[in-house]
């Protein structure tokens, strides 16, 4: 997989992409990613990116020229198919089920927004899709694309070391993960549950089962509701 970031902070990403499993997922070769300081892409001598909105209004948008000549040149570069993210308040949020689905993109541009806003033929005529993480206000797009990024690629299959923790971990199936322990079997007052230490495999795997099903009935009944229709 090859994943392209435009931004106009670029260097927030190489604490997130230069640690960890992602930084692991590229020394494999499983993924490539390249992050794009969308200035490069403007014309004028200050290397703006962003003017005031027609009609008037509040704050600055970002003008959609230099991010359509950076996804162009990505595109001719990489001289394939490539799906285009922007990621912004106004998206489908993002879900388990999304970046699963995204893992299986051999080419992806993600958009990071900022300011006020962006211009909106960037949405109209450029972008595949939008994406949210959730609802509340970010100063732009760069936590988000790094929250993707982390999210799609260690669904890469051989990026994890264990290739059956992919399918234990919470959300998956629309249910929370069930409690876990480690040693020792007795902190303080408190013991591991006998049934994890019994050795009974068909046990274990039942109890685990039931309280997965019991902490999102608590917790998230809505992860429930989405199993069910």
């Amino acid at each position: 997989m090859r994943i392209d970031i435009i931004t106009i902070f670029p260097e927030m990403f190489s604490c997130v992409l230069d640690e960890s499993i992602i930084k692991r997922a590229q020394k494999k070769g499983k993924v490539k990613i390249f992050v794009h300081d969308l200035r490069d892409y403007t014309l004028d001598k200050h290397h703006k990116v962003d003017d005031r909105p027609f009609g008037g209004g509040s704050g600055m948008l970002m003008q959609a020229e230099p991010i359509f000549r950076a996804v162009e040149a990505i595109r001719k570069k990489i001289k394939a198919k490539a799906k285009v993210i922007l990621l912004c308040p106004q998206g489908k949020t993002f879900t388990q089920n999304k970046a699963r689905e995204l893992s299986g993109c051999r080419n992806l541009i993600l958009i990071c927004g900022h300011y006020e806003g962006i211009d909106e033929r960037v949405r109209q005529y450029l972008a595949d899709e939008e994406i949210s993480i959730g609802d509340y206000v970010l100063t732009g797009g760069e936590l988000p694309a790094m929250v993707l990024v982390d999210s799609v690629v260690r669904l890469i299959p051989g990026v994890l070391g264990d290739k059956n923790s992919l399918n234990f971990e919470s959300l998956e199936g629309n249910l929370l993960e069930y409690p876990q322990y480690t040693r020792p079997a007795k902190f303080r007052k408190w013991p591991v549950p006998e049934v994890l230490l019994s050795g009974d495999h068909n046990r274990i795997a039942a109890w685990r089962r039931q309280q997965a099903l019991k902490r999102t009935k608590e917790r998230r009944p809505d992860l429930l509701k989405k199993s069910k229709q």
